[in-house]
């Protein structure tokens, strides 16, 4: 019986445990990451490996997409133009993706972004920064740094520097932290997000974690864009963290206000499997900044025309005009996903609790029976639990006397039980 009962506590506890986790993460967010990926031991597995590139067609054999990280079914992409395509059938490098239709808010947002122009004023700078750092600080580009990789002091780190100095010159505070987490393996990204944790303790707008792509073809990304010869980027946004929808709409805002301006200097959003640190705050990104074989000058090229869409869409160039959809940084804009999150952290832990005790039990039935008797033996000492059964009692037994029937001693102590319980 004794361990019966422990295991009932135990159950409890780890319900008990999930709700405080779930009301720690209602104040404050930042949380240990987590993925399907993290319970196998694959997160960012195939992330960015040179030469190692998937190329997703779509069910008429038409090339969507090319990408240097592990493809999955499930997996979706936003093309520069609208249309949405998931992914339905991976085979070796070689995926299948099916047309889902134009995305209705690529299309809005594109629609209400081509009547804007950049501000040509530098915007006021805002009290908070944006954050900029590098998951795989090796990343490097072979023609201008002579190879795909040098540890602790890649060329990403000048592309990121770029980033830093044209959001500058817009207006804004940036933290950037050079912090290297190399090795190039699977544990990066854990790595990272100590240094990801740090940026947000200066309560950033945005958080940018900047790489570059491994696609071996370099005039995948070359485009002539704004009369420059520029690496194109891609928006990645992890598809197995609480905080996605929100992401997403990030990424979705950021393409179409800087493809409007600029066009097309963002590629495509790719929805990849992983979580990539962006449970942090519903404004993180990774963003690929052409791919190693193109010249370090034309990735810094890119994403400085990248940065320049930032500002207007973190809401910090001034009032946006009427009909504007609120800054994703404004508290009372929508921001998809926050439900859902707590509703996500709060059914696992239910979930959780709640397969323990069927485990423990061994039927429905039988668990049913132990939660009850749980309540009744361990809650039910409570003052003010077993006030309200005594008084429950002591009204049935009022009820249940009739005038001149039963005892009148009984009877009148059971009155003054009830006077002096209402008394209380």
């Amino acid at each position: 019986m004794k361990g019966k009962r422990c295991r009932m506590a135990l159950g409890l506890g780890l319900m008990l445990a999930g709700l405080l986790a779930w009301a720690a993460f209602v104040r404050n967010p930042v949380v240990p990451a987590w993925s399907w990926n993290f319970l196998f031991g694959r997160e960012g597995e195939g992330d960015h490996l040179v030469g190692r590139v998937y190329t997703i067609r779509d069910e008429s054999g038409q090339v969507v997409s090319q990408v240097s990280r592990r493809v999955t079914v499930g997996d979706e992409i936003f093309a520069a133009d609208g249309r949405h395509y998931r992914v339905v059938k991976v085979r070796g490098e070689e995926a299948v993706a099916r047309f889902l239709g134009m995305d209705e808010d690529l299309l809005a947002y594109r629609d209400f972004y081509r009547q804007l122009a950049i501000p040509a004023a530098k915007a006021p700078a805002p009290a908070q920064p944006v954050g900029i750092y590098h998951t795989h600080s090796d990343e490097s580009y072979v023609p201008s740094d002579g190879s795909e990789s040098i540890p602790f002091k890649g060329g990403i780190y000048r592309v990121g520097e770029r980033m830093v100095g044209k959001l500058t010159e817009k207006g804004l505070r940036v933290e950037y932290d050079r912090t290297p987490h190399d090795p190039h393996d699977d544990n990066a990204y854990y790595r990272s997000r100590r240094t990801a944790v740090r940026l947000m303790q200066a309560n950033p707008l945005a958080l940018f974690d900047v790489h570059r792509d491994g696609v071996v073809d370099p005039g995948y990304y070359r485009r002539i864009v704004s009369q420059q010869n520029v690496a194109q980027t891609r928006l990645v946004v992890g598809r197995e963290n609480p905080r996605m929808q929100a992401n997403l709409d990030f990424a979705k805002r950021l393409m179409s206000y800087a493809n409007s301006v600029h066009n097309p200097i963002v590629k495509e959003i790719f929805l990849a499997a992983g979580n990539y640190n962006q449970d942090l705050m519903p404004t993180a990104l990774l963003i690929e900044a052409g791919t190693h074989t193109n010249s370090r000058e034309e990735a810094e090229r890119g994403i400085a025309l990248l940065a320049d869409a930032v500002p207007a869409v973190l809401g910090i160039t001034g009032p946006a005009p009427p009909g504007a959809p609120k800054p994703i940084t404004d508290r009372t804009a929508k921001t998809p996903g926050s439900y859902k999150a707590l509703a996500w952290l709060l059914a696992l832990t239910l979930l959780g609790g709640g397969a323990f005790l069927l485990v423990s039990a061994g039927s429905w039935e039988r668990a049913r029976q132990r939660l009850g008797r749980f309540f009744g033996q361990e809650l039910g000492g409570l003052p003010v639990l077993r006030r309200l059964r005594m008084k429950g009692k002591l009204e049935v037994r009022e009820k249940a006397t009739v005038p001149g029937r039963g005892d009148p001693a009984e009877n009148r102590e059971a009155r003054e039980r009830l006077e002096e319980i209402r008394r209380d």
